[in-house]
Order: C-alpha cells, then sequence, then structure tokens
C-alpha cells in the first residue's frame, strides 16, 4: 500500500518519523512531505505539494492551523483515506474530504499499525 505521510520530520523522536519507519517495516510504499529538506530512513522529504499518485492513505503530522490549502491538494491525489491523528483534527476538513468520497478517521497511525488495524 501507498502511503503519503504528510508533515514528515528528521527529527527520530517526532512521530511522523517513528510512523514512517514503522510504515517501512510493515512492507509499505511510502512517501514524505514535510517542510523542511531532508531524509527519513533513505527518503527524501518532499516539499510544497508534489504530484503523486496511486496514494491509497494519507497520514497527517500537521495541525489544522497548518493545513492550509490542503483539502485541493488532497483533491488531487485522491487517496482513498486520511488519517488524522491526534493534534491534527479538523472537523471542516473531514467534512470536505468525505464529500468528495474519501474516508477519514481520527486515529493514531502508531497504534493502528501496532494493533494490525492500519
Amino acid at each position: 500500500m501507498k502511503v503519503l505521510v504528510y508533515g514528515a520530520s528528521t527529527n527520530p523522536s517526532r512521530y511522523a518519523y517513528i510512523a514512517t519507519e514503522l510504515l517501512l517495516q510493515h512492507g509499505h510504499e511510502v512517501s514524505l512531505v514535510g517542510i523542511k529538506k531532508g531524509e527519513v530512513l533513505g527518503l527524501t522529504i518532499q516539499q510544497d505539494q508534489p504530484l503523486l499518485e496511486e496514494i491509497d492513505t494519507v497520514t497527517l503530522y500537521v495541525g489544522p492551523a497548518n493545513q492550509d490549502g490542503l483539502i485541493d491538494y488532497l483533491k488531487s491525489i485522491n487517496p482513498r483515506r486520511v488519517i488524522f491523528n491526534p493534534g491534527t483534527e479538523n472537523p471542516e476538513l473531514e467534512r470536505a474530504l468525505e464529500k468528495l468520497g474519501i474516508q477519514t478517521e481520527e486515529a493514531c497511525t502508531l497504534v493502528l499499525l501496532h494493533t494490525g488495524q492500519f
């Protein structure tokens, strides 16, 4: 499954980094988008809003204050679902995505992976 970690970080103590590591361990193909350039476990963090194809799941690691323009980006990559990790919840964005037929889930990616629910 192709997963986009939106809000990727090179800091190993950040949840986005830990999620990337776990996603790779579970055999998922991972793309990273973040504010700062860098690499995580050999993967390049892309900046801005690169056009990505065949993304199944987007897992968000940016809070609502940094989600401006995100609806248009998510519409362009058309994932099957978007996971709103703790601190990223945004009811308005969730409703807009659901109207587009994109599943939303308020959950922790780390918990989902650890419990086999991802």
